[in-house]
C-alpha cells in the first residue's frame, strides 16, 4: 500500500502508518547472499507474524509542523495511540475490539474550536470504533505489512544495539520519494526503522516491542463520556 498526499499532517501520518511502513516474516539471520527483495519479503513475514509490536513515528511536513505518534497495538482489535503535534495539542486513545476511548486535551481543542474549552480536559470519550474516519487522526491496530517496488541492499548497520542492513527500496507511483529500510541481520528479521523522505513530508518510523505482553485497559468509569448518550 502506498501514501498519499493529503492537506493536513494528521492525514499524512495516518496514511503513512496505514500504509507506507512495509514489513514482514522468518526467523534466523538475514544477509549474506540473500537479495534485497528476498530479505525484504522475510522482514513483511516476520512483521505480520507479531502478536504486538510499538510504533514510533515522526512526521515533519516540508511548510513545518510537526507530528509523533506512539502506537502500541497487538495488530488486531486492541492499541492504545498517544498524538501529539508540534504547534500544540495531544490526542490520547484507547481502543478495545469495538470501542474506541478518545481524549483530546485543552490545547487540542482550542485547535479545532477556539474558545470552547476554558479548563484543562482529562476526560476520554466513548465511540464506536467504525465511527472512525480517515484523516480524524484515529489510529487502526492493524497494521498491513505489505512489500511494493523494487528493493536494493545497501550498507550494514545498527539501529539502537542491533545488527542491521540497509534496504532502499523505489516505488515508480511515488517518483518523488525514498523508502529507506532497516532490516535486523541477527535472529528475525525485524522492521526495525523506516525512513521516508518525499516532497510534501519526511517519516521516521521505529519498530520495538517485538510481542512484549500488553496489558492495555479501558479508562476508569468516572472519567468517561459516552458520546452516544450525549447526542440522545
Amino acid at each position: 500500500m502506498r501514501t498519499k498526499n493529503t492537506t493536513t499532517a494528521v492525514t499524512v501520518l495516518t496514511c503513512l502508518l496505514a500504509g507506507a511502513l512495509v514489513a514482514g516474516c522468518g526467523s534466523g539471520e538475514s544477509g549474506g547472499n540473500e537479495s534485497a527483495d528476498d530479505m525484504f519479503e522475510d522482514a513483511n513475514a516476520a512483521m505480520r507474524a507479531l502478536k504486538s509490536v510499538r510504533v514510533d513515528s515522526t512526521s515533519t511536513a516540508a511548510k513545518g509542523g510537526t507530528v509523533t505518534v506512539r502506537l502500541v497495538t497487538d495488530l488486531d482489535s486492541r492499541c492504545t495511540a498517544k498524538t501529539e503535534f508540534s504547534q500544540g495539542g495531544t490526542l490520547d486513545q484507547i481502543r478495545l475490539g469495538e470501542t474506541d476511548y478518545v481524549r483530546p486535551d485543552r490545547a487540542y481543542l482550542e485547535k479545532w474550536k477556539p474558545g470552547s474549552v476554558t479548563s484543562e480536559q482529562r476526560l476520554w470519550i466513548k465511540t464506536p470504533a467504525d465511527a472512525a474516519q480517515p484523516g480524524d487522526g484515529l489510529s487502526s491496530c492493524t497494521r498491513p505489512f505489505e512489500s511494493f517496488g523494487t528493493a536494493k541492499k545497501g550498507r550494514n548497520t545498527r539501529v539502537g544495539d542491533r545488527e542491521a542492513v540497509e534496504l532502499t527500496v523505489t516505488d515508480k507511483e511515488d517518483k518523488g520519494g525514498t523508502y529507506t529500510f532497516y532490516v535486523a541481520t541477527k535472529g528475525k528479521p525485524y522492521l526495525l526503522k523506516a525512513v521516508y523522505e518525499g516532497a510534501e513530508y519526511d517519516t521516521t518510523t521505529s519498530f520495538a516491542g517485538f510481542d512484549e505482553p500488553l496489558d492495555i485497559q479501558p479508562p476508569k468509569a468516572a472519567e468517561v463520556i459516552d458520546a452516544q448518550d450525549a447526542l440522545r
